[in-house]
């Protein structure tokens, strides 16, 4: 649908609910609809990052399908956020590349395989790869430092600076102020709502997800993936602190605080990641788009491995399978951070975002006025135009 077709039909919809309000005690979208006559393209996307999925309103809707209105506020809103995946990453080919493609994740983490394999083999050999390694610097054996080293530094910069020239750009689309960045009461209770997983209760009965009836599994799901990523950067950041401040080098002994972090992250990740993907195979597919669905599970999946990858090279270091594991698990992590600024990896900072907006705006900081098209002069059609 194009750009302006879309802001149309999300006007139409959303007009609709503002007109309604019934659902205005389930989540932060509709209060902070109803602060808006008038909609950019930019309010779609700030109204569509405040949204967590927990799609109470479609069953709460009078106006759901089959109902001429076609009023489907959770696959609007997937929309809208698959949008600002594409509009606020860079490059733009890339990007559309990767949202478009649901095997786009797949060939780029192939590629990255290949490429450390191919890195490795032309290093060390194969019969380095496939001995037993044990001892300080045992992984050094296999993947020399400064080829582990570099490449990871260059995704990370280049991935980091994606996420953040978007992440800025949305925030001005959203009328947001540098100077808004600044108030810490805003940051401090956005970080509580969404550590917290506030809206993730909807109306109170917990995320309508998979089926239609309150769980909170999603959220339970959800905060194991957070905390089991959280883990695995801490302990890399302890291992970092291991090697290079204390001149310890890995593999570390399983009691250290680098492989008990470790351990902990990858088991969580790996249960929250599998929980996720059960719960959207279980899912009803009419809530969101195809475009979304296939970021969900490429990301969920690919998350999934490189937390699987690292518990088996946990398992099996020191012996023959060590080489080969930690080839694969450094080509996962390539494939991982090459695709993050480009698909699900992102959400995190334009939700965040969204609910420092949400915070300023209860707060009364005023909304700068933009050109946009009012709620009230939508016309709410009846007969086979309304789903247009």
């Amino acid at each position: 649908m194009p750009g302006r077709d879309f802001l149309d039909e999300a006007t139409r919809q959303l007009g609709i609910c503002n007109a309604c309000r019934y659902c205005e005690g389930y989540c932060a979208v509709f209060p902070a609809l109803e602060l808006r006559t008038e909609l950019t393209e930019g309010d779609v996307t700030y109204l569509a990052h405040l949204c967590h999925d927990c799609r109470n309103c479609y069953d709460a809707c009078m106006f759901a399908p089959p109902h001429e209105f076609a009023v489907n506020i959770p696959a609007l809103l997937a929309e809208a956020r698959v949008r600002t995946y594409a509009r606020y990453s860079w490059p733009r080919l890339l990007s559309s590349w990767v949202r478009h493609s649901g095997w786009a994740t797949g060939v780029v983490t192939g590629g990255g395989l290949l490429a450390v394999g191919a890195l490795v083999l032309g290093l060390v050999g194969w019969a380095r790869v496939t001995s037993p390694h044990a001892g300080p610097g045992a992984f050094y054996a296999v993947v020399p430092y400064l080829a582990m080293v570099i490449p990871a530094l260059i995704l990370s910069f280049y991935g980091a600076g994606v996420v953040t020239g978007g992440a800025l750009a949305y925030w001005t689309e959203i009328h947001g102020s540098l100077r808004d960045l600044l108030d810490l009461r805003a940051l401090g209770r956005a970080a509580g709502e969404a550590l917290g997983q506030r809206w993730f209760k909807g109306g109170g009965a917990g995320c309508y997800y998979p089926r239609r009836r309150g769980s909170r599994a999603r959220g339970r799901l959800h905060a194991l993936v957070v905390g089991g990523f959280l883990l695995a950067f801490l302990s890399t950041t302890l291992a970092a602190v291991y090697q290079d401040v204390l001149g310890l080098l890995p593999p570390y002994p399983v009691a250290s605080l680098p492989v008990l972090s470790g351990l902990a992250g990858g088991v969580l990740l790996t249960v929250g990641t599998t929980g996720l993907l059960w719960l959207k195979l279980a899912s009803p597919r009419d809530l969101t788009t195809g475009a979304m669905a296939a970021l969900d599970y490429s990301f969920l999946v690919l998350l999934d491995l490189v937390a699987l990858t690292g518990l088996l090279l946990l398992a099996l270091r020191g012996t023959r399978l060590m080489g080969p594991l930690l080839t694969v698990h450094l080509g996962v992590l390539v494939g991982f951070f090459a695709t993050a600024p480009y698909g699900k990896f992102v959400h995190f900072a334009y939700r965040y975002l969204a609910l420092v907006r949400r915070s300023l705006e209860e707060g009364g900081t005023p909304r700068a006025p933009r050109a946009g098209v009012r709620l009230n002069e939508v016309t709410v059609q009846s007969g086979p135009d309304a789903a247009r």
